[in-house]
């Protein structure tokens, strides 16, 4: 644990010198300028935010080397464009987010920026994007409300959003019958937290009638301490808890929550949680049903590109494998690839322009580690993936947490139509879904 801890400290102090290295006026020609905006400080950086940048920085210099990724991505950079990063610390806030944007295109001349893994970090640039008219991707933040809510021309998402993880972990109880009573819920009172336990409770409602919401609980983000809602739940006694907490929270929260018990004899549902399994190792008790937010990390389906990640990184970071934050990453930057090659051999094979580029990604499709991915919502601007879900297990030999009951569902089994917004499809029964 203390090789893994000192080299996430190393890999912050990397991270941060590079987004304080000073940049020119802008990408030349023969480059392709990125701003990469994640979590490099704060209760997010450790599990979530450095690793995702970790898995991206070996991506960039194996495409910007060429010859590298398995066909079709052996090209070099995009389209023979270098790939020139600009690091971007996601901590601070919404407000802070939106001029650090603004600085990353006017300032530093960026093409296109990637990032955000909060939800309300997401809600705030994403209008800001369209008013400046750049290029802007999503690579994680989970919230359905981006493209549901708003139509964008310049911004696109490409992962599914977080009705799918919620959708899945209901299929899953039902598949396996783990018959539920009550549910007991914690999730930060944000966008993200919000959006994640109605579209539980209603996919509960429709997978498992009986089960009834007992407790709702709804700390800050970054709380940190979460004794009165551990407290809370004990007392309230729910055969099933469910919290969609993420990062340096929810490794704070099952710390303190399993010394109290409250993981014994009961059901417990973490729908993003795949990130923390690798810091937290034995600290996670066996049985828990473990989310990735994706067909990602130990999830992933044997193929070239996902045995070369998988590879590269446990080469690049030796004791630790990539899992959801770094998937998530990956998975932009081969869509990003993916489209200006494909805008470029629509031009001739000259540096597309944002339009260009636009048009390119729109409906776009691609492979990534952790599957297939389809622009299929939000007017080909927001992504479906397949998903799986599965329980912990501790692997003394290994020092690792496996997980163990795997279940995979298809894209269209657990993400709604491009005609319905994911909070009418799950009320209405998941029509069209299509499941094997």
């Amino acid at each position: 644990m203390d090789h893994c801890r000192n080299a996430l400290r190393l890999a912050v102090a990397a991270a941060v010198a590079t987004a304080m290295t000073p940049t020119g006026a802008g990408a030349e020609e023969g480059s392709f300028k990125i701003g990469v905006v994640t979590f490099l400080s704060g209760p997010a950086a450790e599990s979530f935010g450095v690793p995702a940048w970790n898995g991206g920085k070996i991506v960039v210099e194996a495409m910007n080397k060429g010859g590298v990724l398995p066909k079709p991505y052996d090209k070099p950079g995009f389209g023979g464009l270098k790939i020139e990063p600009v690091v971007i610390d996601e901590n601070g806030g919404a407000t802070k987010q939106v001029q650090e944007l603004r600085n990353a295109y006017e300032r530093d001349q960026v093409d296109a920026v990637v990032g955000y893994v909060s939800s309300g970090d997401c809600l705030a640039v994403a209008p800001a994007a369209e008013e400046l008219k750049k290029l802007l991707i999503l690579y994680d933040c989970g919230t359905p409300r981006i493209f549901e809510e708003n139509k964008f021309h310049y911004v696109f998402r490409t992962a599914a959003h977080g009705a799918m993880d919620n959708v899945a972990m209901a299929r899953y109880l039902a598949k396996h019958k783990l018959e539920v009573s009550d549910v007991g819920a914690i999730n930060q009172d944000y966008a993200w937290g919000q959006d994640s336990w109605k579209d539980f409770k209603a996919s509960l409602a429709q997978l498992e009638p009986g089960a009834k919401a007992k407790t709702e609980l709804w700390p800050k983000f970054g709380a940190g301490q979460y004794g009165t809602e551990i407290s809370t739940l004990l007392q309230d006694k729910p055969s099933l808890v469910y919290s969609s907490l993420w990062g340096g929270d929810l490794q704070a929260f099952v710390l303190q929550a399993v010394p109290r018990g409250l993981f014994k004899d009961r059901l417990v549902v973490l729908s993003a949680s795949d990130h923390v399994l690798q810091p937290l190792a034995n600290k996670m008790p066996d049985g828990v049903i473990i989310g990735a937010r994706g067909s990602n990390g130990q999830f992933a389906e044997k193929s070239a590109i996902n045995d070369w990640y998988v590879d590269a990184y446990k080469t690049t970071y030796p004791g630790t494998y990539p899992v959801q934050p770094q998937y998530r990453m990956i998975q932009a930057l081969l869509g990003i690839k993916t489209g200006v090659e494909k805008a470029m051999a629509a031009n001739g094979g000259k540096k597309p322009s944002t339009e260009e580029l636009v048009a390119a990604m729109t409906g776009l499709e691609w492979d990534a580690p952790s599957g297939h991915i389809k622009m299929a919502l939000g007017d080909g601007h927001q992504a479906i993936q397949s998903n799986a879900v599965g329980r912990t297990q501790w692997d003394a030999e290994t020092k690792l947490v496996r997980l163990v009951d795997i279940e995979r569902f298809a894209a269209e089994c657990v993400n709604p139509p491009p005609t319905m917004k994911a909070e009418e499809w799950i009320a209405k029964g998941f029509p069209g879904a299509k499941c094997e």
